[in-house]
């Protein structure tokens, strides 16, 4: 059987946001086995859930190229406009490789990249020009779990613009827990989730969920509140209601793209900032804790107030 390798050497909401793309892909190629080229274990997550057939563990573009030992195998480029994700994929001689047009690379196959697009829709737009048909509606993926009622808090993020001062954080658990709410703390910022506990009296899992686990937390959850970050994906993917708090970033590029009743975001910035900045987006500093406990309280009541 020949095989369909998609590179998407990324974390867990990169991953989630190119879910869709990668059912059209497996419509398209029903004859071919789908391969995802990406870090353990969210790959490995991917296939056990049947997204994809299996997983060629890559943990990023400079080691060896992924379809090195496949033979001839078609290559999609999940991963970025190129070059350097193109060449690696190029590297393995594919019999056809589907991207974004990239002229450093070589290879202008009539797919413009544009900057100003939801995640989504940018992949689905690319396997849609070789007749593979998706969208936002493939995001959901099938985990159910009977709900607990909990509220899951995530303060952390990858990089310190995205991250809300946990102070804030810290008054939102204890405000929520004083509503009557059981309130989790996940993430894998140890310290940070310990010295939100010691504030706010919240339960703290952080470092103790693997992918599996967070996923079936999320699942019985009735909230999740996080920043812009993998698990407000996972949220929306399991149809778990969240309050998302956006900056550098706006939501019109990563932001929940279906149940939208089920979500509300919080974004008021001006500008697109560098989203691996070493400090929290001014945008960001400018959502309050009165905000975020009215959104999530309206949330927790089945309601939900206008997105800012």
């Amino acid at each position: 059987m020949t095989a369909l390798l998609a590179l998407r050497a990324l974390g867990l909401g990169d991953a989630l946001t190119g879910v869709p793309a990668l059912r059209g892909l497996r419509r398209r190629y029903a004859d071919h086995l789908l391969l995802l080229a990406g870090p353990e274990p969210v790959s490995n997550w991917l296939a056990s859930l049947g997204v994809v057939d299996g997983v060629v563990s890559t943990t990023d573009l400079s080691g060896r190229p992924p379809g090195r030992r496949l033979g001839s195998h078609v290559a999609v480029n999940l991963h970025g406009r190129g070059p350097q994700s193109h060449q690696l994929l190029q590297a393995a001689a594919p019999r056809e490789l589907i991207a974004f047009d990239s002229a450093a690379a070589g290879h202008l196959a009539g797919c413009r990249w544009f900057v100003d697009e939801h995640e989504v829709g940018r992949w689905c737009r690319l396997v849609a020009s070789v007749g593979a048909s998706c969208d936002a509606a493939d995001l959901r993926l099938p985990i159910t779990a009977a709900s607990d009622r909990a509220v899951v808090i995530h303060p952390g993020a990858a990089s310190m613009a995205r991250r809300w001062p946990v102070t804030r954080w810290a008054h939102v658990a204890a405000h929520l827990r004083s509503d009557g709410h059981h309130v989790v703390l996940t993430g894998t910022e140890a310290e940070l989730c310990q010295a939100l506990s010691v504030a706010s009296g919240a339960e703290n899992l952080s470092g103790r969920l693997g992918i599996h686990q967070l996923a079936e937390r999320v699942a019985s959850a009735a909230l999740v509140l996080c920043g812009d970050t993998g698990i407000a994906h996972l949220a929306t993917a399991l149809g778990v209601r969240s309050v998302t708090l956006f900056g550098p970033v706006p939501p019109t590029w990563w932001g929940p793209a279906i149940d939208l009743d089920l979500h509300t975001v919080l974004y008021h910035g001006s500008r697109v900032g560098d989203p691996h900045a070493d400090r929290p987006d001014e945008g960001l500093l400018r959502i309050s804790v009165t905000e975020v406990l009215t959104a999530a309280r309206a949330q927790l009541a089945g309601t939900r107030p206008p997105s800012t």
